[in-house]
């Protein structure tokens, strides 16, 4: 089967439009849709359902693209293994990325690039999941690692694992914790992170659906800050719920139960650069680090 319908049919599954599709493959619409049509004959199954105004997968075409974005990744890894070895994969990849980096296993990522492709000069940026988002479809960033719930079209994505959430509190408040809703613990102090920071919006909306706000009182980006606030009784704080567990095994710290939020850790890069060698080296990279 040629690998340009399976490009094809994985950008559009993407993207889930046709003419985004050819704009991101640079390819004309007849094509794409050509490159669609010849590969549902070849599979003998629809792969997408049209309507006025959408396209969307079909059942069977759930259940294939994994296994189509499987030999693209296969196939993408060959192209770059080929062009490294000729020392074709030079210039540069800026990374944005949210500041916890072990969590994120950038370390392993990073030297991962830079065995593979010693010709490529890397950096790093840290910011919020938001600001992930925006430089990299405003070209300021080739890729970033984010915590969100859901992509833009016009971005690339890998989901890498999901990331629970939980509310810490400070071990004196236990008993009175133990009995209170959801009024209760939003009137008590809360420290959070800055406004657009993914753990404040993830917090924000926890509060938003009981109809309510969280009374924060202290702001502060630095995690390990935030850990010895709630620790002194300052406040409480939402906390990733490893990091949390953890904390709370101490002794010190209290896990309030009725509340646990799931967002996910995502790769995102340009949709439009997913055939330029530099792409497919890191996306190649990438996987092998979080096997």
């Amino acid at each position: 089967m040629d690998i340009l319908r399976i490009r094809s049919f994985v950008t559009v599954a993407r993207l889930g439009n046709v003419t985004r599709a050819a704009e991101a493959l640079h390819l004309t619409q007849p094509a794409v849709t050509g490159h669609i049509r010849t590969m549902e004959q070849e599979l003998g199954v629809a792969l997408f359902q049209r309507t006025a105004n959408r396209i969307e997968l079909t059942k069977a075409g759930v259940a294939l693209l994994p296994d189509a974005e499987r030999v693209l990744s296969d196939f993408n890894l060959l192209l770059s293994h080929a062009k490294s070895i000729k020392g074709e994969v030079t210039g540069s990849l800026n990374f944005a990325m949210v500041d916890d980096i072990e969590f994120q296993r950038i370390g392993n990522f990073l030297r991962g690039l830079r065995a593979a492709f010693p010709l490529l000069q890397l950096r790093t940026t840290n910011c919020s999941s938001e600001e992930v988002i925006e430089r990299v479809i405003a070209g300021k960033c080739d890729a970033g690692f984010c915590i969100v719930d859901a992509v833009p079209p016009e971005l690339g994505e890998i989901r890498l694992r999901t990331v629970n959430y939980v509310v810490l509190a400070p071990a004196t408040l236990r008993d009175s914790l133990g009995k209170a809703g959801w009024r209760d613990v939003a009137a008590l102090p809360w420290i959070s992170p800055p406004g657009r920071s993914h753990v404040r919006a993830i917090q924000n909306a926890m509060f938003a659906n009981q109809g309510l706000a969280p009374n924060v009182v202290i702001e502060c980006d630095h995690l390990a800050a935030i850990e010895g606030m709630v620790r002194s009784g300052l406040g409480l704080a939402l906390m990733r719920e490893d990091v949390a567990t953890e904390m709370a095994a101490e002794g010190e710290f209290f896990i309030w139960p009725h509340a646990c939020l799931t967002s996910k850790v995502v790769f995102v890069y340009r949709a439009s650069e997913e055939s330029n060698p530099a792409t497919i080296g890191m996306i190649s990279v990438l996987r092998k680090s979080w096997e």
